[in-house]
């Protein structure tokens, strides 16, 4: 991960030569907003109680290196130390939903709900539909989300390779979307291939990890490659990704 980051700051830049009125604008005011929300206090103060809670969960992985949905047991704590989005992660894609103002948000792993609560907080007008695989992980998300009085979240449980295209099916078109739910090259793949199919010339599609792991890198490049998609923003931790056909394709790395 050293040698990426050391890659990826290397052929990076800021704002000085983006000639991308579009992605100017984004990356100055959005990405790098450094104004407060309220919002950022009550998903913080509840990431603050859930990493001192020792509660013990079955906990079933069906992510990267987990196949089968192999089973073990982990405290409340530790996933929320080490599977949550960190603070800067989080507020950065409430920025992004506040500004894009999406009426439907996807989110594809949903594990404690911060991220998923932030983005809830963001556009609370919008639905938010959450994939979460775990049973025990999802209950307490459900838990946390009722703590923070969301009412646009509905959390689907189970394998997400079975609830992302009934998920779909129910829904209209998808204006935003969060990609956290398997770091492996096929199924990250094969579920952009699935959401593609409801996105529009204004969605926007955001991939966690994208340097992860040498799959995930080569899922980044497959997805920058793909014919619909005309702008990405790599900021190493998280890859943007629009449909705007009115502008030439172009991929942008940028620090974050």
């Amino acid at each position: 991960m050293v040698l990426r980051y050391a890659a990826f700051w290397w052929r990076s830049g800021n704002a000085h030569g983006l000639h991308s009125p579009f992605v100017f604008n984004l990356y100055c005011f959005t990405i790098h907003h450094t104004g407060y929300f309220l919002a950022y206090d009550k998903v913080e103060a509840l990431r603050k109680e859930l990493l001192t809670n020792n509660t013990v969960l079955e906990v079933t992985d069906f992510g990267a290196g987990s196949h089968t949905g192999k089973t073990k047991k982990k405290t409340i704590a530790s996933i929320a130390k080490t599977a949550a989005k960190p603070a800067r992660l989080g507020q950065l894609l409430f920025r992004l939903a506040n500004h894009f103002k999406p009426g439907t948000i996807l989110e594809l792993g949903t594990s404690l709900g911060l991220t998923t609560s932030y983005l809830a907080l963001a556009r609370q007008t919008a639905q938010v539909y959450t994939l979460e695989g775990c049973p025990a992980i999802a209950t307490q998300a459900r838990r946390n989300f009722t703590k923070l009085g969301l009412q646009n979240v509905r959390l689907v449980e189970g394998n997400m390779d079975n609830t992302l295209p009934e998920t779909l099916d129910k829904m209209g078109q998808l204006d935003f979307v969060f990609f956290d739910g398997n770091h492996r090259l096929a199924p990250t793949l094969a579920y952009f291939e699935q959401c593609l199919q409801k996105a529009h010339e204004d969605s926007v599609f955001i991939f966690d990890d994208i340097y992860w792991s040498s799959e995930m890198a080569q899922a980044w490049q497959n997805i920058k490659a793909h014919p619909q998609v005309m702008i990405t923003v790599d900021l190493f931790y998280i890859g943007l990704v629009f449909f705007r056909k009115n502008q030439p394709k172009q991929n942008f790395t940028l620090r974050f």
